[in-house]
C-alpha cells in the first residue's frame, strides 16, 4: 500500500460502535466542536431537526434521495426511520445521522467528525445544505 493510500485510511479512523438509536434518541455529542444534533441540549451543538408536513414515509424517502445524489455520501444503514451515512471530505469522514420522528413532523439529525478536535463548522455547513437540499425536493415535487 502506498504511503498516501495509508494515510487516508488512517484520516477515515473506524467506524464508530456507539452510534444508532438508543431509547429512541441519537448519540450525545462530545464535548469537542466537531458536532451537531437537533437532540443537543448544548448550544454550540444545537442545530434544527429537518421539518416537513405529510406523509412521514415519503419525506424519509425524499431525505434518502437527497443523500444519494451526494457525491460525498455514503449509505452504510438503512432502517425505516433511520439512516446512517458516511460523509467524506478530501481525507476525513464524518459520521451524519438521521432520526425520523413521525409523530412530530421532523426528522433528527446528527453529524460528527471521526477524528481531532474542531471541523472549522464542517458539519453544521452539510447539514444546512443537506436541509436546503431536503427543502428544494419538496418544492419541485
Amino acid at each position: 500500500m502506498s504511503i498516501l493510500s495509508s494515510l487516508l485510511v488512517a484520516c477515515a479512523g473506524k467506524r464508530p460502535a456507539h452510534l444508532g438509536v438508543r431509547n429512541g434518541k441519537l448519540a450525545v455529542c462530545p464535548s469537542s466542536p466537531n458536532c451537531v444534533s437537533s437532540e443537543a441540549l448544548e448550544e454550540m451543538h444545537q442545530i434544527a431537526p429537518l421539518a416537513f408536513s405529510g406523509d412521514p414515509d415519503a419525506a424519509f424517502a425524499r431525505l434518502k434521495q437527497v443523500l444519494v445524489r451526494r457525491t460525498d455520501s455514503t449509505i452504510i444503514e438503512d432502517r425505516s426511520d433511520y439512516l446512517r451515512v458516511e460523509l467524506r471530505t478530501t481525507f476525513f469522514v464524518d459520521d451524519g445521522e438521521f432520526l425520523l420522528d413521525r409523530a412530530g413532523g421532523v426528522i433528527h439529525v446528527r453529524s460528527a467528525s471521526r477524528l481531532g478536535y474542531s471541523d472549522l463548522g464542517k458539519n453544521r455547513r452539510r447539514m444546512e445544505e443537506i436541509r436546503r437540499d431536503f427543502l428544494i425536493t419538496h418544492v419541485n415535487q
